[in-house]
């Protein structure tokens, strides 16, 4: 289960770039509610709100409980803005979910006891983590903070799957349904390749070696 993330905001009218940009200065956050059959609603969040629940890994992938005006929704956080270098969020969409339907989130990959497997004891090898989150599809009630992947078994040459991951009850990855070639490798173990200096070899030295 999730973290129970929760969010409180208040309505808005929307008035276009100038009345963002007031809103930030307030120290607002101005954003859209959408989904389940209802109108998409502008709203307005704190931004030291948004700040304190983004601390936490699971903020982004998590169902949030967000009361607009005193009415409780559940939602998902799906698109959000970011200053490009100041820590300041610019704007957020929040999507209204159905407890009853499911979801598809992208939830964090932690991986367990690498340095304890053999590949991680052995020299010359490289593991490779090429997913750090998957999409999931499921209640949500049964979302997932992360799903963790142990490679207490890993060694030198192994693949790990989309497949060979265990989820959660009532949790599954959507794309292994859509054929074998998004069977996609998670994690590879592969050795470092070593580049060989010819002159070690035995073949020709530099021209300016040989004048």
């Amino acid at each position: 289960m999730s973290t129970n993330h929760k969010l409180t905001a208040t309505s808005r009218k929307i008035e276009g770039k100038g009345a963002s940009r007031r809103l930030r200065i307030a120290g607002h956050v101005p954003a859209i509610v959408y989904g389940a059959g209802e109108a998409p609603q502008a709203i307005q969040v704190l931004h030291n709100d948004i700040l304190l629940g983004s601390r936490f890994e699971s903020f982004y992938s998590s169902v949030i409980d967000l009361t607009v005006d005193g009415k409780l929704q559940k939602v998902l956080i799906k698109d959000w803005q970011k200053h490009p270098f100041k820590q300041l969020m610019l704007h957020m969409d929040f999507q209204r979910v159905n407890e009853n339907e499911a979801v598809r989130v992208a939830v964090p990959v932690h991986f367990l006891n690498q340095e304890k497997s053999p590949a991680g004891k052995t020299a010359g090898l490289v593991i490779s983590h090429n997913l750090t989150e998957i999409t999931v599809s499921c209640l949500p009630k049964d979302l997932p903070e992360f799903i963790e992947l142990d490679l207490a078994s890993l060694k030198g040459g192994d693949i790990v799957h989309l497949s060979d991951i265990k989820l959660p009850a009532g949790v599954e990855i959507p794309e292994l349904g859509l054929g074998k070639e998004h069977d996609v490798a998670v994690v590879t173990v592969a050795a470092i390749q070593e580049e060989v200096d010819p002159a070690a070899e035995g073949g020709d030295a530099p021209a300016e070696e040989k004048k």
